[in-house]
């Protein structure tokens, strides 16, 4: 077989990359203008590893950028539903008080709700964290969704109140 299509001569090549499993639960429809505006990443000496080629930095793009989509919704719910910052889980403490009703209604579904909905949101976060910090490592842009915060959060006690990714903003 040598010198035939089936040889793997970089066994970190794209399709490879991409067989592998890189790509996580969640998936989002997004528009090419979101992705657009980035850089060219580095191209050269890519079979050294030093660089990204266009295709695989676009690709990590959209996955970074779905991961931030994703993050966001897990954030969304674990303010009224995860552990607060100092709350210990319901395992740790025999006389769990839920913070909120929308926490105690949870528990009623599911006693362990609020540590599955934070350490959800924690995997999320860190998910898109280590894309961007990928893209950066190989010179390409990381991905910001923070111009399409546009999406007023809930208003319900406890929440925070900062935009939500939601739409584009005109003229983008």
């Amino acid at each position: 077989m040598n010198g035939s299509k089936n040889d793997i001569k970089n066994p970190l090549d794209r399709r490879s990359f991409m067989r592998g499993g890189l790509v996580a639960g969640g998936a989002a429809v997004m528009g090419a203008g979101l992705l657009n505006n980035s850089r060219e990443a580095v191209a050269q000496d890519y079979n050294n590893g030093r660089g990204l080629s266009r295709g695989d930095a676009a690709i990590l793009r959209f996955l970074a950028a779905a991961e931030l989509i994703e993050s966001d919704l897990w954030t969304q719910y674990a303010e009224l539903g995860g552990l607060t910052p100092g709350q210990k889980p319901v395992e740790d403490t025999p006389n769990f008080t839920p913070m909120n009703t929308y926490q105690g209604s949870l528990m009623n579904l599911d006693s362990d709700g609020p540590q599955y909905i934070t350490s959800n949101t924690l995997d999320e976060v860190s998910h898109a964290d280590f894309l961007n910090a990928y893209l950066v490592s190989k010179g390409a842009d990381p991905v910001n969704l923070d111009q399409f915060r546009t999406l007023q959060g809930s208003k319900a006690t406890g929440a925070k109140n900062i935009g939500r990714v939601g739409s584009f903003p005109a003229g983008s």
